[in-house]
């Protein structure tokens, strides 16, 4: 059975995008995307809302040849990876691998971790969210970059309740954290 991962990167107060919905503050250093890359190895499919598929659909198409490996790397994990996008709004998808769904659906996201034998990302708060109030989240893996961009798009919706287990930390040199937590409710 797979694992259904929630993985972010975010500033200090919590937020994966300021007020403006910028979040190019959040560019990973090449040692913290060498991480990265190497947790994604594991992921056979990705979970995404309409915005986040159309932000991470750039690594179907961006030419990575002059870029450096960690980059390289990256985009052919990404396209090796099927892809689940939840829009009511989005007419087609623009990249292989990929699906449509209309709605989030809890119980077929449980049929998709229990028939799949490589773990599964949700991408974004706001699809996350569903699945974390459904329960159905395993892991929470957060990159913390060390700045505050004073409100936004939060990590975690409000009205959540849930008790984490902490599993996992790493500090890396430019002073991003790295805290992996297993979800227990």
């Amino acid at each position: 059975m797979a694992q259904l991962i929630y993985s972010a990167i975010m500033s200090l107060d919590g937020y994966t995008a300021d007020r403006d919905g910028n979040f190019a503050w959040s560019a990973p250093d090449e040692e913290v995307h060498a991480f990265i890359n190497d947790l994604e190895r594991d992921v056979g499919t990705y979970l995404f809302g309409r915005r986040m598929y159309q932000v991470m659909s750039v690594w179907e198409t961006m030419d990575t040849a002059d870029e450096p490996a960690v980059i390289q790397d990256y985009a052919q994990i990404w396209q090796g990876a099927d892809k689940v996008v939840y829009s009511a709004s989005l007419d087609a998808t623009a990249t292989p691998r990929t699906r449509l769904e209309r709605q989030f659906l809890p119980d077929a996201v449980r049929d998709l971790k229990s028939s799949s034998d490589k773990d599964i990302s949700i991408g974004g708060p706001t699809i996350a969210a569903h699945a974390l109030k459904a329960g159905l989240v395993d892991e929470c893996r957060l990159f913390i970059n060390p700045m505050a961009v004073g409100g936004g798009l939060r990590f975690l919706p409000d009205g959540l309740e849930s008790r984490l287990e902490l599993v996992d930390v790493r500090r890396f040199e430019a002073g991003a954290v790295y805290l992996r937590y297993r979800c227990l409710t």
